[in-house]
């Protein structure tokens, strides 16, 4: 058995750097169809190399294979606003299972302020001694709820760990719906828009338990 869950936050209305508008309808048309505006790294989205100039590595020239895999759910819920979540986080039972290639999920319940301007001016932060430590621990990728890994409003900052991750890691930022894993390993699957040249894009990310 499985046990299937939708880790994207749906696009609407509301949400900063989306629009949807009619395009055609049944009536006038016979279809219905819309067109869609984003900006790259709204919503549930990847961040490509090229983001913040690591490499030349685009959205659409990342391996397949890098959005797939083990990944451990951390949980950080203790972390308060504005807070940084290190190493000693992470729980010292899946520091000892963790193998290279494996992926983290940091749990922070952060996404229940989605569309609220404390999801993005006070979300809880990846320090850098955790950065370091997934690059050094090889893991594949690393998904969090806020819609950055760091603090936006710092430009020091916002550049420096998405410097340090992205030289290895993939980043998946705004996240929803954690709360709905049962178990703490789970099989992750984020498949980013192949758009040529990118330097992000949305994704429809899912996790899969077994049992």
């Amino acid at each position: 058995m499985s046990h299937i869950v939708d880790l994207t936050m749906p696009y609407t209305s509301e949400m900063a750097g989306f629009n949807k508008t009619v395009s055609k309808t049944i009536t006038d048309d016979g279809w219905n169809a819309s067109t869609l505006a984003f900006y790259s790294h709204c919503g549930t989205h990847m961040d490509a190399p090229i983001h913040f100039n690591v490499s030349n590595q685009t959205i659409d020239k990342m391996p397949v294979a890098d959005f797939v895999g083990k990944a451990w759910v951390i949980n950080a819920k203790h972390i308060e606003a504005k807070g940084l979540i290190t190493v000693s986080d992470i729980p010292n039972a899946i520091k000892k299972k963790f193998e290279a290639g494996d992926s983290l999920i940091i749990w922070t319940n952060w996404s229940r302020f989605i569309n609220t301007s404390k999801y993005r001016d006070e979300l809880p932060r990846i320090s850098e001694d955790l950065a370091l430590w997934c690059v050094d621990k090889k893991v594949k990728m690393i998904g969090v709820e806020p819609p950055s890994v760091a603090d936006v409003n710092n430009i020091a900052e916002v550049t420096k760990i998405h410097q340090i991750l992205l030289k290895s890691v993939v980043i998946i930022e705004g996240l929803a719906n954690i709360d709905k894993l049962k178990s703490n390993c789970v099989e992750l699957i984020a498949l980013p828009l192949k758009i040529e040249g990118g330097d992000g894009s949305p994704a429809r990310v899912i996790a899969i338990e077994k049992y």
